[in-house]
């Protein structure tokens, strides 16, 4: 990612405000992998958050309110194809939908923030975990290596990809130092 700096700052914003809104966003995945030392190249951020005493039509709207706009479609190499660019639009299609994970893309910058709703963990267990990182002028909560490998494991167990093994060696590793 060209932008990862401003990208990083971005998510770091959006995640003061999904924390003082009680959401609890970790950031889990590729970039987690990365502010840990990794090499791993990824296209998007993800965050975990927590749903209880929450509404997926308040996050929607904070997401909105930050520039990001619901994927509603990808090409079959996992670029956005469609978004919706109108929140009511984007909440409907939620309320009937009940999904696990939503996708974001901010169109005229592409970054990418994926929100897993207390999926596949619950999200309050692992924010109790995660290391706070500075970032500008905040802090983002970065799971801990634990955690971040019980997620790829599961990851891993579900697609088989190189990628998820590489990133489980890494987590090996970082885990028994």
């Amino acid at each position: 990612m060209a932008a990862s700096d401003d990208y990083l700052r971005t998510v770091g914003g959006l995640a003061g405000a999904l924390d003082a809104q009680g959401f609890e966003p970790v950031l889990v995945g590729g970039m987690a992998l990365v502010l840990r030392g990794s090499q791993r190249v990824t296209r998007d951020f993800d965050l975990l958050v927590s749903t209880l005493g929450r509404s997926t039509e308040e996050l929607v709207r904070l997401m909105y309110q930050h520039r990001l706009e619901l994927v509603t479609k990808f090409t079959p190499a996992g670029e956005v194809k469609r978004t919706v660019d109108n929140v009511r639009i984007a909440v409907s299609k939620l309320k009937t939908a009940k999904p696990q994970s939503l996708f974001f893309c901010n169109p005229k910058t592409g970054l990418r923030v994926d929100i897993l709703l207390d999926f596949p963990l619950p999200a309050h267990g692992v924010a109790q975990r995660a290391e706070k990182v500075k970032v500008g002028s905040g802090a983002l909560r970065v799971a801990s290596p634990q955690d971040l490998m019980q997620l790829k494991e599961i990851s891993y167990a579900d697609r088989r990809s190189a990628s998820d093994a590489q990133d489980l060696e890494f987590l090996r590793r970082m885990v028994q130092e």
